[in-house]
Formats: structure tokens, sequence, C-alpha cells
């Protein structure tokens, strides 16, 4: 029997699970499905926004997998420092597919990034999110405007949670504590500005149009900047999800001035040099005006603008961490490999493979997943017979773990943590609603497992 770990419980993870336990060619395949987290499901559910409940329920179908009879999902275990080495995983399996995502954010590199007031997107992301490892800041005390840096969807997303009324919150699954901070939110106005150009920008059209469609929020276009873009004026040579957003802005652009109580402004051809101070804090972000180059990217003119914000939120990127004991190229964010086979000096690894945005970058949307997994799965298979024959492997893991001294949760504790969070939902008169701190969601997990 080949029995396979896979590190990270993403939909890269459970697509690679899906592609092991669906395949013929190698019969009698089991699969643990390692997270340090106590609960599954990764960027799905501690990523999307509370808002997008039809994403959110791509939920039921990763739960399909890893409901599987050949599947089993161990949470609450940390792989590397701190946890369990990751080079004694291939003496509990055969094969293990690192699947764990880019978990760093990417930097501007300019004076006062590190401001109070002044966050990733992800930090952010992850407290309306109840990601157990967020901070308690409630971020928008005191905030009437707010910059967001970056034109993709993490940016429309975290613009629109800004401009969100708690009425449209209540609903969703957001933890009662983040919904009672914006409930007292004062933001009046959200800048989102890019260093390029709209018909660059990495938005997809459903997410933009959403901004147009938020209650009592007017989104603001300057024409001016949107006619720099060489392809604004005649958008046919760009892909169709580019004709579509710059199609969206140039409605919002020419439409007369609403005057409602928040505002939304889509900034564009500016570059930040420097996140401004303001009483200790942030007062704003300082940014240089850019001109097309010609050839896609863009140049500084020497002249430059103030934004005024009490919160900054970058968004420009996500980059790899190394995984102890695997190789790392630092300057791709990735773990080398040839078609998801690890490689060390340029040779094949034997059982090591790796998946999903630690493989490729963090491109593509969560469907890109899909292919990702089952390219790493069609090498690990070709690799089976000879993996199987030449490590021998206990039968399973799970007392190896045990003596460890880890706890991991099954997939009977995380049902316990589901049960749990519909239930604090209905005593606060909402729909569930998460967990957001460590010792809540494994109290709710060891009510239910006994471990």
């Amino acid at each position: 029997m080949l029995q396979v770990a896979v590190v990270g419980s993403g939909p890269s993870g459970v697509y690679t699970a899906q592609s092991l336990v669906q395949q013929d060619r190698v019969p009698g395949v089991r699969v643990d499905i390692i997270d340090r987290l106590p609960c599954p499901y990764g960027l799905v559910r501690y990523g999307v926004a509370p808002d997008h409940e039809k994403i959110k329920s791509l939920q039921n179908n990763l739960r399909t997998v890893l409901e599987h009879d050949q599947v089993r999902f161990l949470g609450g275990i940390e792989i590397g420092p701190g946890g369990f080495p990751t080079a004694r995983l291939l003496d509990l399996y055969h094969a293990v597919v690192y699947c764990v995502g880019a978990a760093a954010d990417r930097r501007l590199g300019v004076p006062g990034e590190d401001l109070p007031g002044s966050h990733s997107a992800t930090e952010f992301v992850s407290w309306y999110s109840a990601h157990p490892d967020a901070t308690a800041d409630g971020f928008i005390g005191g905030v009437e405007s707010a910059v967001v840096i970056g034109v993709g969807n993490v940016a429309v997303d975290v613009a629109r949670m800004l401009a969100r009324g708690v009425a449209e919150l209540r609903p969703t699954d957001m933890p009662q504590a983040a919904l009672g901070v914006l409930a007292q939110s004062r933001v009046r106005e959200v800048h989102m500005v890019g260093r390029r150009g709209p018909s660059q920008a990495r938005f997809t059209t459903k997410e933009l149009r959403e901004l147009g469609s938020l209650p009592d929020t007017e989104v603001i276009v300057d024409p001016a900047e949107l006619a720099l873009d060489p392809a604004y004026a005649d958008p046919s040579g760009l892909p169709a999800a580019g004709r579509r957003n710059v199609e969206v802005m140039r409605g919002w652009a020419e439409r007369p001035a609403r005057h409602l109580p928040r505002s939304i402004r889509l900034r564009f051809f500016l570059r930040p040099v420097a996140v401004t101070e303001a009483a200790g804090r942030v007062g704003g972000v300082r940014f240089e005006r850019t001109l097309p180059d010609g050839r896609g990217g863009v140049t500084g003119s020497g002249r430059y603008e103030d934004i005024t914000g009490q919160l900054v939120l970058r968004s420009v990127g996500y980059r790899g961490v190394p995984i102890d004991g695997l190789p790392f190229d630092a300057g791709l964010g990735t773990v080398p490999h040839a078609a998801g086979r690890v490689l060390r000096a340029g040779a094949a690894s034997p059982g090591e493979y790796v998946a999903g945005w630690i493989k490729r970058g963090p491109t593509g949307v969560i469907g890109t997943n899909r292919p990702c997994a089952k390219e790493t799965v069609l090498s690990l298979l070709e690799d089976a017979p000879a993996l199987v024959r030449s490590r021998g492997v206990p039968e399973d893991s799970l007392p190896a773990l045990l003596d460890a001294g880890l706890h991991p949760v099954e997939w009977q504790g995380w049902l316990g943590i589901e049960r749990a969070e519909a239930e604090l939902g209905r005593s606060l008169g909402r729909g569930p609603v998460k967990i957001p701190d460590w010792s809540g969601l494994r109290a709710a997990a060891l009510d239910v497992s006994g471990d």
C-alpha cells in the first residue's frame, strides 16, 4: 500500500489527495492530510472574504475529499522547527507532498512602513477571518480615510470590507469581536492605489463590479488617470478580463458624482515612496506619479502626491518561505522542483514533492491548484513502485506522532469545532460564527475527539 502525507489542507493539498485516491494506476493508496491548524481548508476558510459565500461554499467540495475513506485529516500538527521534523516524515510515509502556500507578504520597502497603522492586507484579512494567529488590533479605531496599496483581488476584498455596513456583515461567519469593531467604523473614504495603469490591474471583473454594488458607497475614478494608459482608449488588444475591467472603470469615470456617505477611489500610476507620519502614527502615503514606459512598465516622473489616511494596508503580493529541511530558491520564493519532484543539487529527491504556491509561486486562482496538483501526483505515481520497494514504513503513522508528544485533531475534532461555531452563532442570534483563538478551537476539538 502506498502511504502519502500531504502537508497543508488548503485547495492544493486537498486536490493532491483527490488526485491520489481517484487514480487507478496504484491500488491501495492512503493519504494523511496534515495541517498545523486544527481546521481544514486553508485560505478558503481564512483568506476568502466572509461576504463571498459562493466561493466559501467550495468547502463543501473539499469536504467530500476529506471524508473519503482513504483520506485522514490530522490537524494541529506543526511540521518543522518546534514540531515534527520534516526528515522524520519520510520514516512514516513513502512520499510527502508539501502544499504549504506562500506565507509571507511582500513589503513596500519604503520609509515609515512600520509605523503604527501600517499593516499588510493579510493581517487585516486574518483578523476579520478569525485566524487564530491574528493580532487583536482592531485596525480601524479613529480611521476616517484608508489607503490600500495594490490593485488585485485581495486589495478589492479589503476595500470592500472597509466600506461594508454591519447589517451586510452580520449574516456572515465573521467573528463577533471584528463585527463589533466594524459596526463602530468611521471610515468614509478608501483609496485603492496601483503603480501601473487600469489595463494592468490584477483584479477579476466580478470582484471589481462588486465595489459598484455596495450600498451608500460611490466608486470614483479619475478620467485623467485612466487616459494615461495606452490601452484605455482602445482596449481591443487586451485579454478579455482586461477589456471588461476597463469598460467597468470607464462607466464609473463617466458617471456624474452622487455624493454618497462613503467613497472608494481607484487611483493609478502612483508609486509609494514613503508612509508619512502624524502624531506618531500613519498620516498617509507619499506617492510618485509614474508614466508608462512603452514596454509594459512605468517610470518615475519626479512629481509627488500625498494621500491622507490613518490606515495603510499593503497588498502587493506574497512570497513563499523556506521549509525546514528542504531546498529553497530565495529569488523565486519556491522549492526547486521538476514537475513537482523536489530537486536537491539538481537531482530529484526520492519521496519529496511540492504542489501549489510553494511549487509555482503565488499565481492563479483557486482552480489553478487542480492541474498543478495533478502534475505532481502523476510524478509521484510514476515513482511509486520504487518508493514502496525501497522504503519500509509503519502501517499507521499515528502512534509515532503520539509518541512524539503531538495531539492530532482528527476529523471528528473538526466536526466538534463546526458544532461549537454553530452554537456560538445561535447564542448571538447569527448563523455559524468562527471561533477566533487557539484555546477555543482546541477546546471545541477536544470536546468531541476526547484526546
